[in-house]
């Protein structure tokens, strides 16, 4: 990639944080409660919740049963891990937004470890040398911010999501790195790994997810507490009803493992 289309890239990617910044503004006033669930459009969102859970029975819930079982569970750890490697810069780059340098420098320790002695990410070395998992995104962005988290919105394809999250999901898309740095196609090779691990998480916790979408009274409602509980606590939002204790320590923390 020349430098003149790294410029332009990253002067986009200005704009668009600058945006948000707007929209974080927005969402701060948007109502609702912190410690309730604030769900004005729920009549939509069950429609687009019946559209993703008809995706999955149709089609998801299958490939994903079949994927995992057919790839050994070696090779679906590495692909795994390979995608959570190359999401490393995004978080480093949240966590200096955040004023987190501590969790900069452990982001950035992971993604050299796991780059260099990792096989480019396909093996967790870093994990094996016990250095310390860092995570977060822009939505949490936001909330070390100030933003309300406003409305529970359920999203195509990706599911459970709040105004807040869903604004950190489309900046997220901007913010990695390796976006500016890394030529077509091999910059797609993160959305297809993250894909692939996305139908590993889907096999591997099929009756979980199955138990939710499935065998609920109201698979709806039971998806969107679990989220909000599971969101609030990660954020760490002492103010929310939710936060006191996490009801959901399950490796998969929502159904739809955003």
């Amino acid at each position: 990639m020349s430098l003149s289309s790294s410029i332009k890239l990253f002067t986009k990617n200005v704009v668009l944080l600058s945006c948000t910044i707007i929209v974080a503004g927005c969402a701060a006033n948007s109502g609702g409660s912190s410690d309730a669930i604030y769900d004005p459009n729920e009549d939509r969102n069950r429609k687009v919740h019946a559209f993703n859970v008809s995706l999955d029975k149709k089609f998801v819930r299958p490939v994903a049963t079949e994927y995992s079982s057919i790839l050994p569970d070696v090779v679906e750890d590495s692909i795994s891990n390979f995608a959570s490697n190359l999401g490393q810069p995004s978080i480093l780059v949240n966590s200096v937004l955040q004023g987190d340098l501590h969790g900069a420098s452990l982001s950035a320790t992971r993604f050299l470890t796991n780059s260099i002695l990792g096989v480019g990410g396909l093996f967790n070395t870093a994990e094996k040398l016990r250095l310390k998992e860092h995570d977060t995104d822009f939505g949490e962005t936001l909330y070390k911010w100030g933003a309300d988290e406003g409305e529970y919105v359920e999203l195509p394809l990706l599911g459970p999501a709040t105004v807040r999250s869903t604004t950190g999901i489309i900046v997220d898309l901007f913010t990695n790195p390796l976006s500016y740095m890394v030529n077509s196609p091999e910059r797609y090779y993160g959305t297809l790994a993250s894909t692939s691990a996305g139908l590993s998480t889907r096999g591997r916790y099929t009756s979980t997810i199955d138990s939710i979408l499935y065998e609920s009274a109201d698979s709806y409602a039971q998806a969107r507490i679990i989220y909000l509980q599971n969101r609030r606590f990660k954020l760490g939002d002492k103010g929310t009803a939710f936060s006191a204790d996490d009801p959901y320590s399950d490796p998969y923390e929502d159904p739809y493992a955003q």
